[in-house]
C-alpha cells in the first residue's frame, strides 16, 4: 500500500472518493503479497497493483462499481475458478482481495496514518474484512506501537480488545496480513476475518567499511528499501559524497557505533549488517557486538577464506560461542560467480533477501512448489492464516 498512499492521501485530503483493492490473502504462487493495493479514482485513473496484470482488468471493475454504490467487496481469485484463464490469473495461484471506498466519512484514520508515515512511526490499520453482521465490513481501526494511541473501533468491544492485542504482534514484524476469528471472537475460528496493514520504517542496512563494495552495496540496498549507514573509522573515506546513496555515513569506530545504535534501540530483528572492511582490528571488534545482539536479522563479513579462518579464531579467542558463529555469513554472499563491486553487491543482497525470507537461495528450476515466496512467514502471530505465497 505504499506505493499508492501519496495519492490515497492526495484524494482523501480533497475529499474525492476513490475504490481502494488490496491483497489481503495469498495462496500457492500469488504474484503479489498481503497489503499490494489499486487505487481507482473517480475519473478511472489507476495507480498500483494487486497481481502485477493477472487479475488487473476484473478488479478494476468491481473498483468502479464499489466507488459508485460504496458497498465494500472480498473476492477471491485464484486457478481453480472457472474464469481463472479468462481474467487471466493461470500462475496457479489464488489471492483474496478487499475493495472499499474511500472518503473522509468511510475513513477518518487516512489523515493520521499519513502523518504517522511522515513521521516514521509504526502504524498500522485493522480492517474487518468479513463478518456476519451486516454493515460490519470496512470498518477500521488505526494502532501505533506498543505504547501508541489507537484511533477508531470495529463494532464491538471485545473484538477491538483482541484485534489490537493480536494487531501489534502483526505490526512488530514489519508485514501485513490478515487475522481469523469466530463469532464468539475466538483466535484462529471462523466468521470473522480483520486484515492489519502494517506500515514500519524501513528497516536497516548497516554497512562497515569505506569502500567501493560498500558504495555498489549502498546503491542496492537503497533500490530495495532498505535505510542504509556507510560507517568506517577513517574521515578521509566515509565521506558522503563517495557514499550518495547511503542515507547517512558515520565517523567513528564500528564496533562503539554498533554497541550506541544496539542500546538506543536501533537495531533490530529487520536490521542487516555487513562487515566490509577485512581488516581484523576493525571486524573482530564489530562482529564480537553483532553476534552478541539478542535480535538481528542478518551478519555478514567479507573476505577471503583465509581471512575467514584467521577471523573465526580471533572470534572463539575473544569467547563467541560456535552457535553464535554459525549466525555469521562469512564468506559473505551466495555465489553467483561475482567479480566487480556491483555483482558483489548483488550477491551480499540476494543472500540478505533469501535469509530474511527463510529461503534456500537454490535455482528455481531445482526446486517444486510455489515460485513466489516460497517461504513466506508471519511471525509472531501464530493464529495469523497460513499462507504459502508472501510482504522487513
Amino acid at each position: 500500500m505504499d506505493d499508492i498512499l501519496e495519492t490515497l492521501v492526495e484524494h482523501w485530503e480533497a475529499n474525492t472518493p476513490v475504490a481502494l483493492a488490496t491483497v489481503v490473502s495469498t495462496f500457492k504462487s500469488a504474484p503479489r503479497v498481503p497489503g499490494a493495493s489499486l487505487l481507482v479514482t473517480p475519473g478511472g485513473e489507476v495507480t498500483g497493483s494487486v497481481s502485477g496484470g493477472c487479475v488487473e482488468g476484473a478488479v478494476y471493475e468491481l473498483a468502479t462499481q464499489v466507488l459508485s454504490d460504496g458497498t465494500p467487496q472480498l473476492v477471491r481469485y485464484g486457478f481453480s475458478d472457472a474464469d481463472a484463464f479468462e481474467i487471466g490469473l493461470t500462475c496457479g495461484g489464488i489471492v483474496d482481495i478487499f475493495v472499499q471506498r474511500i472518503d473522509r466519512d468511510t475513513a477518518p484514520w487516512v489523515g493520521e496514518l499519513a502523518a504517522a508515515v511522515r513521521d516514521g512511526r509504526e502504524v498500522a490499520v485493522a480492517t474487518v474484512i468479513e463478518h456476519p453482521v451486516s454493515g460490519t465490513l470496512a470498518r477500521a481501526v488505526l494502532l501505533g506501537g506498543d505504547d501508541a494511541a489507537t484511533l477508531g473501533h470495529l463494532g464491538d468491544e471485545r473484538l477491538d480488545r483482541v484485534v489490537l492485542d493480536d494487531a501489534r504482534g502483526v505490526l512488530r514484524t514489519g508485514r501485513s496480513g490478515t487475522l481469523s476469528y469466530g463469532t464468539d471472537i475466538r483466535r484462529q475460528g471462523e466468521g470473522i476475518r480483520v486484515f492489519v496493514w502494517s506500515f514500519a520504517p524501513p528497516p536497516r542496512l548497516i554497512v562497515f567499511g569505506a569502500i567501493d563494495f560498500a558504495a555498489a552495496l549502498a546503491e542496492v540496498g537503497s533500490f530495495l528499501g532498505y535505510r542504509v549507514t556507510v560507517c568506517d573509522a577513517r574521515p578521509i573515506f566515509a565521506t558522503n559524497a563517495r557514499f550518495p546513496k547511503a542515507d547517512e555515513v558515520v565517523v567513528e569506530w564500528p564496533h562503539r557505533y554498533l554497541r550506541r545504535e544496539a542500546e538506543e534501540h536501533r537495531v533490530d530483528a529487520r536490521t542487516a549488517i555487513c562487515v566490509l572492511t577485512h581488516d581484523a582490528k576493525f571486524d573482530v571488534p564489530v562482529l564480537e557486538v553483532a553476534l552478541r545482539l539478542p535480535s538481528v536479522g542478518y551478519v555478514g563479513a567479507m573476505g577471503s577464506r583465509t581471512t575467514h579462518a584467521d577471523r573465526l579464531s580471533r572470534l572463539v579467542e575473544v569467547g563467541i560461542s560456535n552457535d553464535l558463529l554459525d549466525q555469521l555469513h562469512s564468506p559473505i554472499g551466495l555465489d553467483i560467480g561475482a567479480n566487480t563491486p556491483h555483482e558483489t553487491a548483488l550477491s551480499i543482497a540476494a543472500e540478505i533477501l533469501a535469509t530474511r525470507s527463510r529461503a534456500t537461495g537454490m535455482p528455481l528450476r531445482t526446486l517444486g512448489g510455489p515460485i513466489h515466496g516460497r517461504t513466506a512467514l508471519l511471525a509472531g502471530t501464530a493464529h495469523a492464516e497460513q499462507r504459502e505465497s508472501p510482504r522487513v
